[in-house]
């Protein structure tokens, strides 16, 4: 499988190298059991060079693939870089928009999306990028759809993830997808990171941090009654606030909605039901409080990018 990581001038240092890091220890990993490697990592560069940000400490990086081998790749990656308030240059554009046509999957890391939605290609999708500028993203682009509190977002052809470190999670999930969970693990572990991380932005975001704890005991309860048949006017009553107090409270202090933290909640619990237990599945959806199963189905695809039996078969062996 080709990976080719996008290497715009400006590019953010870290960002350019965390490809080569997880997809190369994945290939380490495989070395060990004698396996060939699976992953042929190529930084893609105009003129076959790249220069990292400045106030970052500037490098000049060569490389021997050109900007226009970024269409011969299977999965494409694109940083973010200093300037991704300026969009980017055409044949940028022309480069991604032709590998999304020869079927490539891409997937941003941070700003990185960005320069994806400046190609169009994220239009009529729901991305995510670093909470900071998530509004930023969704002002200048309109026709996507922002969602501030993911870790990582896997929409099919096209992924987008949050801030540095949540370009890790996305290579790691890209594994656990094209290769198992097995290799994403052992990965994970040499790595020294979790294969997979809970929750998503709302722990890190400044505005989650207010003086009182006003909103924590309408989480927790619906943390524990996630099961239940929830709705905003439920989970109001309970608040005693307006659904429409509510919903203010819960952007201005999470960055979410109270209906988006309650489907990541049942969508955490159906992973863990799946991962640790034999359940039928219409029992997996009603505890973790999916009316159906087909409900359960939709919904974990859209998160986890796979159907829900299909992600406990990859599991089975830690079952």
């Amino acid at each position: 499988m080709i990976v080719g990581v996008l290497g715009c001038d400006q590019v953010l240092g870290f960002e350019l190298m965390v490809p080569g890091q997880v997809f190369g220890m994945a290939n380490a990993s495989l070395a060990e059991t004698g396996h060939e490697a699976r992953y042929d990592v190529r930084v893609c560069a105009a003129n076959r060079a790249t220069t990292t940000t400045l106030e970052w400490g500037a490098v000049e990086i060569r490389t021997p693939f050109g900007l226009d081998e970024v269409v011969a790749a299977d999965v494409v990656i694109v940083p973010g870089k200093q300037d991704f308030l300026v969009p980017p240059q055409p044949d940028v554009i022309a480069v991604l928009r032709a590998a999304y046509a020869a079927g490539a999957r891409i997937g941003s890391i941070c700003v990185g999306a960005f320069i994806l939605a400046a190609t169009g290609l994220l239009d009529g999708r729901t991305v995510t990028t670093h909470w900071q500028w998530a509004d930023s993203l969704r002002r200048r682009y309109p026709a996507v759809k922002v969602d501030p509190a993911a870790i990582f977002i896997d929409d099919g052809q096209m992924l987008t993830s949050a801030g540095v470190a949540a370009g890790l999670d996305l290579c790691l999930h890209l594994i656990r997808q094209e290769a198992g969970p097995d290799l994403a693990d052992r990965t994970a572990r040499r790595l020294v990171l979790p294969s997979w991380r809970e929750g998503g932005q709302a722990p890190y975001i400044e505005s989650t941090r207010p003086e009182d704890d006003s909103l924590q005991g309408i989480v927790e309860w619906m943390e524990e009654n996630a099961d239940q048949p929830l709705d905003l006017g439920s989970i109001a009553r309970h608040a005693s606030i307006s659904v429409r107090s509510l919903n203010r409270h819960f952007r201005a202090r999470l960055g979410t909605t109270p209906t988006q933290l309650l489907l990541q909640m049942r969508i955490e619990r159906a992973r863990r039901l799946l991962e640790s237990t034999h359940l039928a599945m219409d029992r997996i959806a009603e505890q973790s409080g999916f009316a159906t199963q087909a409900s359960l189905r939709y919904h974990f695809v859209r998160s986890v990018g796979v159907p829900p039996q299909t992600y406990r078969n990859n599991y089975r062996q830690h079952l």
